[in-house]
C-alpha cells in the first residue's frame, strides 16, 4: 500500500493511517529531510526485528536510532547534559543524528545498546507521525542494495521496490541523497563521525 503526503500541509487523515499501520505493529518507509527510511513503532519488538531483517542489520551490533518529536520528548529516553541540551536546541528539527546515552525508558530491544541516535528530522510528515502515534519511531534509512553510499531517493522506485516487503510507503516527494550528520554527545568531547547534510551550529 502507498500514500501520497504533501510535506507543506500534511493530510491528517492520511497522516491517522500511518500511525494505524504503527499502531498495529507494522513497518512503514517514510520520508525526512534527508534520505528516505523505514519506521516503526519502538515499542513493538517484532516490527523492529524485521526491519533488521530487510536491511541485514545485526541487531546486537548496529547502531540503533528513534525519530522524536521535540526536546522533552528526546529528555525522556535520552540522558542530556546541559551543554548538550543547547546544543540539540539549535541545531533541531534538523538533518542530524544525535548519539546519546540512552535513558530506562527505551525498551529493552534498544536498552541494552547503552547509546542511542536520536533523530528530529525538519519534515513535518515524518514529525506529525510520531507527534500523533504518541511515542518515538524506530528509524533506519533506506540504503540501496549493500551500497552505503546509494540512497534511493525515488519515490516511484522505492514503491517498485519494497511494496511487498513493507505496509505502507508513504510517497513525500523526490528524497536526498545526503544522509544526516551523525554527532556523538556521549565522549568527554562533542564529535561529529559522518559529515552529512547538517551542518553543526
Amino acid at each position: 500500500m502507498h500514500i501520497k503526503i504533501y510535506e507543506q500541509n500534511p493530510n491528517e487523515r492520511l497522516i491517522r493511517k500511518a500511525v494505524e499501520v504503527l499502531e498495529n505493529g507494522g513497518v512503514i518507509i517514510y520520508p525526512t529531510d534527508t534520505v528516505y527510511a523505514f519506521g516503526c513503532n519502538i515499542f513493538n519488538q517484532k516490527a523492529i526485528e524485521r526491519i533488521c531483517k530487510i536491511k541485514h542489520l545485526d541487531i546486537n551490533k548496529s547502531r540503533m536510532a528513534i525519530v522524536c518529536q521535540d526536546l522533552s520528548n528526546i529528555s525522556n529516553y535520552a540522558k542530556i547534559s546541559t551543554d548538550v541540551f543547547k546544543l540539540l536546541k539549535k541545531n533541531l528539527p534538523g538533518a542530524f543524528t544525535f548519539i546519546l546515552n540512552g535513558s530506562k525508558n527505551l525498551p529493552s530491544v534498544l536498552k541494552d545498546k547503552k547509546t542511542i541516535g536520536i533523530r528530529m528530522p525538519n519534515n513535518n510528515i515524518a514529525l506529525e507521525i510520531v507527534r500523533t502515534l504518541g511515542n518515538p519511531i524506530f528509524t533506519s534509512s533506506v540504503i540501496e542494495a549493500d551500497d552505503v553510499t546509494e540512497y534511493e531517493t525515488d519515490p516511484e522506485l522505492l514503491i517498485e521496490k519494497y511494496e511487498d516487503m513493507v505496509d505502507l510507503i508513504i510517497d513525500g516527494g523526490f528524497g536526498c541523497h545526503t544522509p544526516s550528520t551523525i554527532v556523538d554527545c556521549t565522549g568527554e568531547e562533542i564529535e561529529i563521525i559522518r559529515q552529512g547534510k547538517g551542518e553543526l551550529e
